[in-house]
């Protein structure tokens, strides 16, 4: 008799495990998926069509909020965690309250869940959220392109819309946005890549991802997403640390294991984080892993326009992600406009909906207003957000050009964000791997 499972995500790792180690596995029947984190993405089914044929009626999706009763509805044995940027201390609540409800609690590693490719594969994770492994990832893509190889970029899952229409995503141009029908916050992570001329691939089954991503590729070039480990095995293991929260290196699941893994670590943002805190996220980079090297590298905000905004009232909007889950309570966007002494409004007061509630859950938010796109809804609320405030201009660093969506009546200035590899090491080591090739 095949035990039952629970598999508890957030529409990403959790379709991912069951694809590669549930679909197809007679030991475990999954019976519901619970989900998390990010809105509208529960009460929904995983569909028959990805499910295989050992489920013809698809898998149902839960809140979370409901496990202890699914539990027991089901007689659950089995609940794997399966998703990522929670502390080690919510990881482990989650546990207890599974084991208080009679079923054993498990989290799934690299050797059952990694897919291996023909190709080399690099691949750019984060201890979390927001630590700056998006502009790594673009500059690894370019340094791979001017070394004359092509790049096949593959994206952690985002899966927000029709899973069967998303189950393998392939963007070349920026209408293939619109064609997928994506989020913002998939924008933000697809839309730099396709800019730069690299085509991105996504979707909910990784393994008929990364096929599709060989046909075109010298190498493959794993950008991660939160801050989870690679669904595709690695040849190069890089590791991003963000200095501001180096007490997180340790407390925080899966990130802890991405530094335990890397071949390298990359330290970010030294240009702008005080010293001491570089000092400690070296410090304990190394505590955990002394096998690695370790880079320091600055980021580089650049404007898309040139204004005076001294002294002017401006909202701040930052990539979603990042200072929400990611808990950081300010991006690129705050630090521009703090160093060209703006005036930074409080978003709370022109709030509505969805987003207002997004601010009674993550508490330390009250200086920038996270570019939450989750639905039209959302998205329009946004809208309504940022055309009712008092601003005289919105300083964005969201990735994604919002304007091409949303009927924004302010101006927007757009913060971009590049890695400055400045002592050369990060190139170095992309080139030592490509000549290995």
């Amino acid at each position: 008799m095949p035990r039952k499972a629970i598999i508890m995500g957030a529409a990403g790792r959790d379709f991912h495990n069951f694809n590669v180690f549930f679909r197809n596995n007679p030991d475990y029947e999954v019976v519901a998926f619970t989900a998390t984190q990010i809105p509208f993405i529960e009460n929904r089914r995983y569909p028959p069509e990805l499910a295989g044929s050992r489920y013809p009626e698809g898998i149902p999706i839960y809140p979370e909020e409901m496990l202890p009763e699914l539990i027991e509805k089901y007689g659950v044995q089995d609940v794997f965690f399966s998703y990522s940027d929670v502390s080690h201390v919510y990881v482990m609540n989650r546990a207890s309250l599974v084991n208080s409800c009679g079923a054993s609690f498990h989290l799934l590693g690299a050797e059952d869940t990694m897919i291996k490719s023909e190709k080399p594969v690099v691949a750019v994770v984060a201890m979390r959220t927001g630590a700056g492994k998006s502009p790594t990832s673009r500059y690894i893509a370019r340094e791979i392109k001017e070394r004359g190889y092509k790049a096949g970029v593959i994206r952690h899952p985002m899966p927000y819309g029709d899973l069967v229409k998303q189950r393998v995503m392939k963007f070349e141009t920026l209408e293939d946005l619109d064609k997928y029908d994506v989020t913002i916050e998939e924008r933000e992570d697809y839309e730099p890549h396709i800019v730069n001329g690299f085509t991105v691939y996504s979707g909910v089954d990784y393994e008929l991802v990364l096929r599709e991503a060989e046909k075109d590729s010298d190498v493959i070039l794993w950008d991660g997403g939160n801050n989870d480990y690679p669904f595709i095995k690695p040849d190069l293991f890089i590791t991003v640390v963000d200095p501001y929260r180096w007490r997180h290196i340790d407390t925080y699941y899966p990130g802890e294991m991405n530094v335990r893994s890397a071949d390298v670590i990359v330290v970010t943002k030294v240009n702008t984080a005080p010293e001491e805190d570089v000092r400690k996220a070296i410090e304990k980079a190394r505590d955990i892993n002394n096998r690695a090297l370790i880079i320091k590298a600055g980021i580089v905000l650049k404007p898309n326009k040139d204004i005076d905004i001294s002294g002017r009232k401006v909202l701040v909007i930052e990539d979603g992600p990042t200072v929400t889950h990611g808990e950081m309570p300010f991006g690129a966007a705050y630090l521009y406009a703090k160093e060209h002494e703006a005036e930074i409004i409080d978003p709370r007061p022109y709030l509505v909906g969805t987003v207002k509630e997004a601010f009674k859950k993550y508490t330390h938010l009250k200086d920038v207003l996270p570019a939450l796109g989750y639905s039209r809804e959302q998205m329009r609320e946004l809208e309504q957000i940022i055309n009712s405030s008092d601003a005289d201009y919105v300083v964005s660093a969201t990735p994604t050009m919002l304007e091409r969506y949303l009927n924004i009546e302010k101006p927007i200035i757009h913060i971009s964000y590049e890695l400055d590899d400045y002592t050369g090491r990060l190139r170095e080591v992309i080139t030592e791997f490509l000549d290995k090739i």
